[in-house]
């Protein structure tokens, strides 16, 4: 089967073909996308098998690009990926043989997998839909939206989109944003639980990083994995448990 990956993050993207390359032999990642638009033209120009859309992207959404390309000749299967369940009932009418709430867990992709395999020419009826529904919602909090961090004597209102990354000191996490610093009292851990797993990634038992704001990933002169910001050039380090989430960039 020849896939393409849409997603906006080029992490996600690599993790999830480097996924399929681990766990199906059935599976050729012909093309990794970054928004809705270069996905319709390269869905159209290589005709693939089944295509991974990030229902979440610039542009053109998943969604989006499932309705666009609903009148070709030969439709791919559908698998959307998404750190929001919520869209599970919208995905599958617009024609999804699966859903995969990210962060995306491998026994789950490997039963994609599999079910790519056996129905790749077979058409889905709707009680596979719910039933697949069924199986792939996942219960799960909204992703906090808010922080109230202080900063001398003052409290302030802080949008998780402005947070670059997080850094857990001694009591407390100091919040850095693009101009500031903030102090909340709440301890990683649970920090961490309450955030958008798509967005931020712990790659330090201290530290919690916003991906988008990541410039690159390089080694120091320990051969320590570094993260590089993009805003200050500031450098976090990156502990051996979490090297992973950067194999092979």
């Amino acid at each position: 089967m020849r896939a393409l990956i849409a997603d906006d993050e080029p992490l996600l993207r690599h993790h999830l073909s480097k996924l399929l390359s681990e766990l199906s032999t059935s599976v050729e990642v012909v093309a990794s996308v970054k928004d809705g638009i270069e996905a319709v033209d390269k869905i159209i120009q290589l005709k693939p098998d089944v295509v991974f859309l990030d229902i979440r992207m610039p542009g053109l959404d998943g969604l989006d690009v499932a309705s666009a390309i609903n009148k070709l000749d030969v439709l791919p299967r559908i698998v959307f990926v998404t750190a929001y369940d919520h869209y599970a009932i919208e995905a599958f009418e617009k024609g999804a043989i699966d859903y995969l709430v990210k962060p995306i867990d491998e026994s789950r992709l490997q039963k994609t997998c599999e079910r790519l395999e056996s129905q790749l020419e077979q058409n889905l009826n709707r009680d596979d839909l719910i039933q697949l529904l069924a199986q792939t919602q996942v219960k799960r909090e909204s992703p906090l939206t808010w922080l109230k961090a202080a900063k001398g004597e003052d409290i302030h209102l802080i949008h998780v989109d402005d947070v670059e990354y997080f850094k857990a000191e001694d009591k407390y996490v100091t919040v850095v944003t693009q101009d500031s610093e903030y102090i909340i009292r709440t301890p990683l851990k649970s920090l961490y639980k309450s955030l958008c797993s798509d967005t931020f990634w712990q790659i330090h038992r201290s530290i919690i990083v916003k991906v988008a704001s990541i410039n690159r990933v390089s080694r120091d002169i320990t051969g320590r994995m570094v993260v590089e910001m993009t805003n200050d050039n500031r450098k976090l380090p990156v502990s051996r448990n979490a090297n992973a989430l950067f194999k092979q960039m």
